[in-house]
């Protein structure tokens, strides 16, 4: 079993930072909901959901502060980072849009999480190992859930239907960032603490078209993936995002419950 110790720590916090940005950003995007979704029900669902993402991405944060050594908590990485220090896919930044693109959204995104928890399983290090268990239990009912609503609206009323379509058709040119493999992912595939991103993908693949055939659904061809490699620039909306997101912190340091 390879050790944490036996791979560079700049490296393995910087791939905990996009795990965990991937999940804090979401979480907080979701978070927008309370009090606004459509139904009483929703609003609870989405509530609850927004913070088993923020509890996993605290979970993944505070490692990334323990591997690097440089004495930064999880608060510290999630409130103390400018935008651009920020390391989450394009597609979880983007604003929520109707309730549509939201639960879009989170299918897109649950269907790649579920497979890449799985797979850390098998991790080198027992630390990913705990984490990817806990948040696998949260994830498996998340991906649950937005696939049930994905095939409901989708196969629903002529309105929820094409609102189901119009979220996926602008959606899904953000989802091939999710599986580019760049040298950290190398890096962390040898030293067996996280797969290729790459790798995901068949399984991914599968699951959508299992789901939009139920749904009535049809997803862009390539042509509509946006190219290129990871997320270098963020959108403005994350700007918008961490305003809020670190007021507390920025307008009063070190400021705790």
């Amino acid at each position: 079993m390879t050790s944490s110790t036996a791979i560079d720590p700049t490296a393995f916090a910087e791939w905990l930072q996009r795990v965990g940005d991937n999940a804090i950003i979401l979480g907080h995007r979701i978070s927008e909901w309370c009090g606004h979704a459509p139904v009483l029900e929703e609003d609870i669902a989405l509530a609850n959901l927004a913070l088993d993402l923020i509890g996993q991405g605290q979970l993944w944060l505070g490692l990334a502060g323990e591997v690097e050594g440089k004495g930064r908590s999880a608060d510290d990485l999630a409130y103390l980072r400018d935008c651009a220090a920020f390391r989450n896919i394009l597609l979880v930044e983007l604003p929520n849009g109707d309730f549509g693109q939201t639960l879009m959204r989170q299918f897109l995104f649950d269907s790649f999480h579920i497979e890449l928890l799985r797979s850390l399983r098998e991790a080198g290090d027992s630390r990913v190992r705990d984490i990817a268990a806990k948040a696998e239990k949260e994830v498996a009912y998340h991906f649950e859930r937005s696939t049930d609503l994905v095939i409901r609206l989708g196969d629903g009323t002529a309105e929820s239907h094409a609102r189901m379509q119009r979220a996926l058709d602008k959606l899904f040119r953000y989802t091939s960032e999710m599986f580019v493999d760049d040298k950290l992912d190398e890096t962390m595939a040898e030293a067996k603490i996280a797969p290729l991103p790459s790798t995901l993908r068949p399984a991914w693949d599968r699951t959508l078209a299992h789901v939009f055939a139920q749904a009535g659904l049809t997803a862009p061809d390539e042509a509509w993936r946006q190219k290129g490699g990871k997320n270098g620039v963020h959108s403005e909306h994350l700007g918008h995002l961490l305003a809020e997101m670190q007021f507390l912190q920025r307008a009063y340091p070190g400021a705790r419950w």
